[in-house]
């Protein structure tokens, strides 16, 4: 049987790029077999409008190197409409122009998270596998010596155990003042793409701009941002993604919006819109046990509008790190096997958009990659990701040549 890629229909193959400025240049990301890029305007500070003429920009460098533009990642949401305080008409008003604009130029897939404060938390940047290689940790000791001893978030002990306070407390004391240093910074200035240059200050003041919002609020803020922008989104033909938190658990004393299946269900009553979708991330989702994720794609199916493929090794103390991406704590070729499913649905419809997106999300640090100095955006070495992207490439299509021979 001689089956080409192409007659396959996978899911589209393609990795996240930080723009100009990324150590992973477009030429290693053609080479990994990625096809198309996930990437954002970082440069464009939070709440101002995207202008046509810098995503054409962007556009055309992609263009030049042989990769689509598939995916927007991220349109970031600014706090203030996370917190319902400031200039919300303004602030509406320029995320909406800037999908009319990124529609005009054919991207039609956008990506935002409505996390507050802190878009990710990892407490170990550079945590040693077995193997030797480098992946991304959180530990809930190491975050409660954050919270406590460096942020003294007020009432923060009352989120941890005894034994936990204790350990937190040991370690806290146990580093040096510059290991303490790049410790706190590891965790307040990981913004992708960007570096806010902020200090623990800044992020006590962030945190004061939540108080009296608690779940409820949290969620009545995210309907009416989403009431006031999908609208558009369905006018000009874009499929909004909202990214979940991560990790999917309470973090900081604040709300959380997106940790679970009930969340994603109470999502979608907020604005029944197709335009209203899912950047559905196997890894956020999976660090919380009370998520069944085989269950959830098939629940929400229809609205996932992009993927991140990766997996991450819970352990009984709460921690978390990010395992391989066909390892972990994630059924990889049960969720692959519903994502295509639903590709299969969506191109017997007739849709011409039936091509889900995918990347590969973080990868380990890896072989010379060690060697190289750190990237800027954690977890987005070159050699990692190129692993796991072939990786989940080569389970697509064992999925669909398994497929092809049970049809023969």
């Amino acid at each position: 049987m001689n089956i080409h890629a192409p007659d396959l229909y996978l899911l589209e193959p393609s990795m996240r790029w930080f723009g100009p400025g990324d150590p992973v240049p477009l030429t290693y990301i053609r080479q990994s077999g990625a096809t198309a890029v996930f990437t954002s305007l970082h440069q464009i500070p939070y709440g101002e409008s995207w202008s046509r003429e810098s995503i054409r920009e962007r556009k055309e460098i992609l263009d030049a190197h042989g990769l689509k533009w598939t995916a927007v990642e991220s349109l970031p949401v600014h706090e203030q409409v996370k917190t319902a305080r400031g200039d919300l008409k303004t602030l509406f008003r320029n995320y909406t122009l800037s999908l009319e604009n990124l529609a005009a130029e054919e991207i039609r897939t956008v990506i935002y998270n409505f996390m507050p404060v802190l878009d990710w938390v990892r407490t170990d940047i550079r945590y040693v596998l077995p193997d030797g290689s480098e992946c991304l940790r959180f530990d809930p000791v190491r975050f409660a010596a954050f919270e406590i001893h460096a942020l003294k978030r007020p009432g923060a002990e009352s989120d941890y155990t005894t034994e936990q306070i204790n350990q937190a407390k040991c370690w806290w004391e146990g580093m040096t003042d510059t290991q303490r240093q790049e410790f706190v910074q590891s965790i307040i200035d990981v913004f992708p793409g960007v570096k806010l240059g902020l200090r623990i200050e800044d992020i006590r003041d962030m945190l004061a701009r939540y108080d009296g919002i608690d779940d409820r609020v949290l969620s009545e803020n995210l309907s009416r941002f989403l009431e006031a922008v999908i609208p558009t989104a369905e006018r000009v033909g874009v499929r909004l993604a909202i990214h979940p938190d991560d990790p999917p658990f309470p973090l900081l004393g604040l709300p959380r919006i997106l940790s679970t299946a009930s969340d994603v269900e109470k999502l979608f009553r907020m604005v029944d819109s197709s335009s209203n979708g899912l950047c559905f991330c196997t890894g956020s989702f999976s660090a919380n046990p009370k998520n069944d994720l085989v269950s959830m794609a098939k629940m929400f199916s229809s609205r996932i509008h992009a993927v991140h493929l990766r997996s991450t090794q819970r352990l009984p103390d709460g921690s978390f790190y990010e395992a391989d991406h066909l390892g972990g704590s994630v059924n990889m070729p049960a969720v692959v096997r519903v994502l295509l499913d639903e590709q299969d649905r969506r191109r017997q419809t007739g849709r011409s958009d039936w091509q889900l997106p995918f990347r590969p999300d973080h990868g380990h640090t890896m072989m010379d990659d060690l060697s190289k100095p750190p990237v800027p955006n954690p977890g987005y070495t070159c050699i990692g990701r190129m692993r796991g992207l072939s990786e989940l490439r080569g389970l697509m299509f064992g999925l669909r040549y398994a497929e092809r021979i049970q049809t023969r």
